[in-house]
């Protein structure tokens, strides 16, 4: 019925969340357990080291990273692939978030307005989200496969794709940051499925019917692997020739776009939904792209208060000395050595431009 509808809905949203949690968290362990081998001075990762073995804090980043996975896998099975794949955006995030407070790298203005969109963006996107769930067994799986929409989707995918890898990556692969992040995206979508498909064969399988002498399940298994090794590849070929901070947003969007489309021709998750859900959802999906963009395009750009308009620099001067005086005041006694107030107000300075 429908509140066990509703139920598997809020199941695939908390595993959602949970798995952008432990994913944004694990990046952050793996760092911090690099960054002490650094220190350390062992060979690092990127001149082919393998000393990270040894140190627990990366593992326990390996570790965060296969829980992540784990629950981003089962959320698919109780909740639709539009709520659940936008939603990996917030490990982008939580990551932005942990390496301010424990890496020491600064946030600036548009990091937190990003992550402020991020936010916003998947509570739109929540909201209107499709709760209609089309698939609960591997029966209608295979009847949705069979379908002749989605039959054209999967070719056109794969015939695109074989384009990208063979025609235009070898001349455009090295310039064009879309090619490689085009085939990830492209097998993405068609990986997204499978997910789908065998989180419900397990579901079945805990429940007691016999799945594993379905053949589907086993189809599915195989894909799966064949995709996902397909996008680890080209992945990593994308981020070997560009800056993450240009691959990671571009990916998020063009991979997101195609799961929604691969889930509405497949799931038709899009059927029921009213007009302003739909607008909604696009609306939850595009507010979050423009966050993960500002989170990422302007990380290395510093924000001084001189970009603020001018009568905001005016106010901010005034309150400054205000506040500054206020404080002598209640110090009552002023500085031996200008030059040490000097110091100290500079540093506030930069500290309220941080803040900012």
């Amino acid at each position: 019925g429908s509140a066990a509808m509703g139920g598997g809905f809020y199941v695939g949203l908390g595993l959602a969340l949970a798995s952008s949690a432990f994913i944004g968290g694990s990046f952050i362990l793996k760092k911090k357990g690099l960054l002490r081998l650094c220190r350390r001075g062992r060979a690092r990762a990127g001149q082919g080291g393998h000393a990270y073995l040894q140190e627990w804090l990366w593992w326990a980043g390996l570790l965060c990273m296969g829980v992540g996975e784990a629950a981003n896998f089962a959320a698919y099975a109780f909740a639709p692939a539009t709520l659940v794949t936008p939603l990996g955006a917030l490990s982008v995030l939580v990551s932005a978030v942990l390496s301010s407070t424990f890496l020491n790298e600064q946030l600036n203005v548009h990091g937190k307005i990003g992550c402020i969109l991020c936010i916003l963006g998947s509570t739109v996107m929540v909201i209107h989200a499709p709760q209609e769930e089309g698939v609960s067994s591997l029966e209608s799986m295979a009847e949705k496969l069979k379908d002749p929409g989605f039959i054209v989707f999967a070719v056109c995918v794969l015939v695109s794709s074989l384009l990208l890898i063979f025609v235009a990556g070898p001349r455009y692969g090295q310039s064009n940051v879309l090619v490689y992040v085009l085939v990830c995206s492209a097998i993405g979508s068609l990986s997204v499925s499978c997910v789908k498909g065998l989180g419900i064969a397990l579901k079945e399988l805990f429940s007691g019917k016999p799945v594993l002498k379905e053949p589907l399940g086993w189809v599915l298994l195989v894909c799966l692997v064949i995709c996902i090794s397909i996008q680890i590849n080209y992945l990593n070929k994308a981020l070997d020739i560009f800056n993450t901070s240009v691959v990671t947003p571009v990916y998020y969007v063009l991979f997101t776009t195609a799961v929604m489309m691969c889930s509405a021709i497949l799931f038709k998750e899009w059927q029921h939904m009213v007009l302003d859900n739909i607008i909604g959802t696009i609306s939850g999906f595009l507010t979050i792209v423009s966050g993960i963009f500002l989170l990422h395009a302007f990380r290395d750009m510093p924000f001084s208060p001189n970009l603020l308009p001018l009568f905001l620099q005016q106010g901010r001067a005034d309150l400054h000395a205000s506040w500054s005086a206020d404080r002598h005041q209640a110090c009552q006694h002023q500085p031996l050595l200008p030059s040490e107030d000097k110091g100290s107000q500079s540093t506030e300075e930069e500290e309220e431009g941080e803040s900012m």
